[in-house]
């Protein structure tokens, strides 16, 4: 509930402050007083357009804060948390927003700063605004539709699931049909190349490998020679004896054979010795390793030429499906499996045409069968709705008034999706197949015209609040915003206006911006925004916002009936007062037990308040 507006800087609001509370609130004023400015700061506050023109002259910037109530455990403070923001006591939150002369626009929720989204969010369980222009809406048959899905508690969301699904599975045989030609192609390309790489047979690192074989073999007698050179210069040549005494060995055994005539004389050089030995020993291994690795080169030209011919093979299918930066057999194998891959999501057998068309066409079936069930709860929901919005239009002088609600299926068009429902082909959308139409008969005898033709201004407005009244119990937020919803009404007519507003607000906040003496006589609290004095600023003030009561009251309501505060303008307001009262008192001792909604307020009309899942 909120429990406070305060405005700065707003169109013709300089700085005004807004007591609000339970009940029916009224918000009265001179035309051009800036009460409507009320209503546009609180569509600014739950994250409306902003638009810098709206920010008063001379001032840097239009500011709008509101101060909630919330029910303990609601999950708006659940959301706030989860935006960075803080709850006062755990009940109370402050939102607040502001838009600067040049147009940028800032959002705080709980005290911190957030996206201008999370006020729009919050909004959906906070608080429904309605003006004018909603009378305009209603004409509209996808309100008219929302409307009735509203009354009925209709749960979609299985509908449009099965909606989804069918509508991919025709995009997918649709699209693989269309490009039949074209994929039959892609296909032939990519089974060639994969053809291609199986046929070769490439393994991972195979061309590496391939490079440091062929290096090898392609130089095999200079390796060869230079193997047996070094051999020879350690061990010497075994066909040629006068090596013997020039090798390495040789020269190291005779080194080895002067220090041992010396052993035991010095111990150093018994060390040196000994290392003498060991160097011996491992020239030995090395010249037998010399010896093995000469051996056991591979000088066949027959070899070398089949590692060419691999490298060439393999160098082919690099350069034609690698185009990776560095391009190699790897690149090779990764683009085979990918294309393996795509091969099997573009199956254009006619096996495949014929599973995706089978999976469309019970995804068809699906869509038909809830589509059906769908219609049959907005069937059942029109006529207790009808009923329920016509009693209220009798109380609404509008004695002999029906609403007519025709639920009846979408004609199918060419080009459309379109089902089969019960023997008849309807087009279908992700909210059904039905055409939703409210027709008005305003007295007996009168054809029953949709409300877009056959309504004056007047009836529309008393439509849309016989609807509010009736929608009530389906509607989860707490607080209710009509903006002039009473254009258009007078008289008695008016007097039940005010009426079924009181009604709404017994289970709800409700505020209303109204001309209406009659409407404002049953409000719980009366606000007043007067014209500015002429002070050359034009600025409504706080000074200007009056919350007001008993004489004041009957001054108020004495200005809205004659234009003046006369004797006779006051006994009249003085009457709707009284009438009004006694009027909430006897509707007091009627009140039923309500079942809690959601954010706090309690729900009653017609609809049960369950949904129902279609």
């Amino acid at each position: 509930m909120l429990d406070e507006l305060s405005i700065r800087g707003l169109g013709v609001i300089d700085e005004a402050i807004l007591p609000l509370g339970p009940g029916l609130t009224v918000v009265t004023g001179e035309t051009g007083a800036g009460k409507t400015m009320v209503v546009t700061g609180l569509l600014l506050l739950f994250g409306g357009r902003a638009d810098s023109a709206r920010v008063r002259t001379g001032s840097e910037q239009a500011s709008v804060d509101g101060r909630l109530s919330l029910v303990a455990g609601s999950p708006v403070g659940t959301r706030v948390r989860e935006a960075g923001g803080e709850l006062d006591d755990d009940t109370d939150l402050v939102l607040r927003r502001t838009v600067s002369a040049s147009g940028r626009s800032r959002a705080y929720v709980g005290g911190a700063a957030a996206p201008v989204a999370v006020l729009a969010g919050l909004a959906e369980d906070l608080v429904a605004v309605h003006g004018q222009s909603d009378q305009l809406r209603l004409a509209r048959p996808a309100a008219q539709r929302g409307a009735l899905d509203r009354f009925a508690g209709l749960d979609l969301g299985p509908y449009e699931e099965a909606y989804a699904a069918w509508r991919a599975a025709d995009a997918a045989l649709s699209d693989r049909t269309a490009r039949a030609a074209e994929l039959r192609r892609e296909s032939d390309l990519l089974s060639h190349g994969v053809a291609e790489i199986e046929a070769v047979d490439p393994q991972p690192g195979e061309d590496a490998e391939l490079t440091r074989l062929t290096a090898r073999l392609g130089h095999a007698d200079a390796l060869t020679t230079a193997a047996r050179l070094a051999h020879d210069a350690i061990l010497g040549d075994a066909d040629d004896p006068t090596t013997d005494a020039a090798n390495v060995l040789s020269l190291l055994a005779g080194a080895a054979r002067v220090l041992a005539q010396q052993q035991g004389d010095d111990a150093e050089l018994d060390a040196l010795g000994t290392r003498l030995t060991d160097v011996s020993a491992v020239a030995a291994d090395l010249g037998a390793d010399l010896a093995a690795y000469a051996d056991g080169l591979d000088t066949d030209p027959a070899r070398l030429e089949r590692a060419e011919a691999r490298r060439a093979a393999l160098g082919a299918l690099v350069r034609k499906y690698c185009d990776e930066p560095e391009p190699s057999v790897d690149g090779v194998l990764r683009w085979a499996a990918a294309a393996r891959d795509r091969l099997a999501g573009i199956d254009v057998s006619d096996e495949a045409l014929a599973a995706l068309r089978a999976r469309r066409d019970a995804a068809a079936a699906a869509v038909a069968e809830r589509a059906a069930q769908v219609s049959r709860v907005r069937a059942a929901a029109a006529a207790e709705l009808a009923a329920a919005v016509s009693v209220e239009l009798a109380g609404l002088a509008m004695p002999d008034a029906r609403l007519l609600i025709e639920v009846k299926p979408r004609p199918a068009t060419a080009g459309a999706p379109h089902v089969s429902i019960d023997g008849v082909d309807a087009a279908v959308t992700a909210d059904g197949a039905d055409e939703v139409e409210f027709l008005l008969a305003p007295h007996p005898g009168a054809p029953a015209l949709p409300l877009g033709r056959g309504a004056s201004g007047g009836e529309l407005s008393r439509v849309m609040l016989a609807l509010e009244v009736c929608l009530a119990g389906t509607d989860p937020v707490p607080t209710l915003v009509f903006d002039e919803v009473d254009a258009g009404v007078g008289g008695r007519a008016a007097v039940e206006v005010g009426r079924r507003l009181a009604r709404l607000a017994r289970e709800r906040q409700v505020l209303v911006v109204t001309h209406l003496a009659q409407v404002a006589a049953f409000a719980d609290r009366h606000v007043v925004v007067d014209k500015p004095a002429s002070t050359g600023s034009g600025a409504v003030t706080a000074s200007d916002v009056r919350l007001v009561t008993d004489d004041d009251r009957v001054a108020e309501l004495a200005r809205m009936l004659a234009g003046s505060d006369t004797s006779t303008a006051r006994d009249h307001a003085a009457e709707l007062l009284a009438d009004a009262a006694t009027d909430r008192g006897a509707e007091a001792t009627k009140r039923r037990p309500t079942r809690a909604a959601k954010g706090g307020a309690t729900r009653s009309g017609a609809a049960s308040g369950t949904r129902r899942r279609a």
